[in-house]
């Protein structure tokens, strides 16, 4: 006969087999009532949360929205833990949007190097972007730092043609600064500009919809123009 420990120890296994099993049918149902609603498959995940019920739907857009277990509802806001003070859909959004940093395809950007060099940022910029040129003038304030600026042309016929100019040019980096920090316009240059092509559909598969949007070493997406100290303070995060 089996013991009484065993006898417990089974019955507890089936029982969290069990309870796994009822939560992964609760999120699919889920992902199917919130899909219906939407009108199409737009789901990527549904987590369920712990706070009063609620599941995390994170939709393949990259927004984050929540709602009960019957999807009666949608809420398009963010969770505060009242105990931590802490931001959780803040949280949340930050670790969905990091990156795999080591993939990015460095050569593909326009590399300027500052002082030491050691600190890494990454941009992904149009150049008729109005935000872009003022963070570039921000930029212009670090130090020891490297910067790689992937051209990302989302806003106009103009903006893919300045890419591929200034992609062409002899001295990338000191063209695209007169650029987007002295408003000289590229001259016209050819050659195999195809990497703006790559850089575009790089861009789609991470999601970038707006420009500039940077990447710290750490695959840590920033959305959006900062000014210098919020660089810096961002910079110094990954160095500890």
């Amino acid at each position: 006969m089996f013991s009484r420990a065993f006898r417990l120890a089974a019955i507890a296994a089936s029982f969290t087999a069990a309870t796994i099993g009822v939560a992964q049918a609760d999120e699919a149902g889920v992902r199917k009532a919130v899909e219906g609603f939407i009108g199409s498959p737009a789901v990527e995940s549904v987590t369920k949360t712990p706070y009063g019920g609620l599941y995390e739907i994170v939709l393949k857009s990259g927004e984050l929205v929540y709602t009960d277990e019957k999807a009666s509802f949608l809420i398009d806001g963010r969770i505060i833990d009242t105990k931590t003070r802490r931001d959780v859909t803040q949280a949340r959004m930050t670790q969905l949007s990091a990156i795999d940093f080591s993939t990015l395809p460095l050569d593909h950007a326009i590399k300027q190097v500052r002082g030491s060099g050691k600190r890494v940022l990454v941009s992904f910029e149009d150049p008729n972007c109005g935000y872009c040129k003022r963070l570039g003038k921000e930029l212009t304030q670090l130090k020891d730092v490297t910067i790689y600026t992937f051209l990302y042309p989302i806003l106009s016929p103009d903006s893919t043609e300045k890419s591929r100019d200034i992609w062409c040019a002899k001295d990338k980096a000191k063209t695209w600064s007169d650029w987007i920090l002295d408003a000289k316009v590229p001259a016209a240059a050819n050659c195999d500009s195809s990497v703006v092509d790559r850089n575009i559909a790089l861009g789609q598969k991470l999601k970038i919809n707006g420009t500039p949007t940077l990447f710290l070493a750490d695959g840590r997406r920033l959305g959006g123009y900062m000014p210098a100290a919020e660089l810096e303070q961002a910079l110094a995060e990954v160095s500890k």
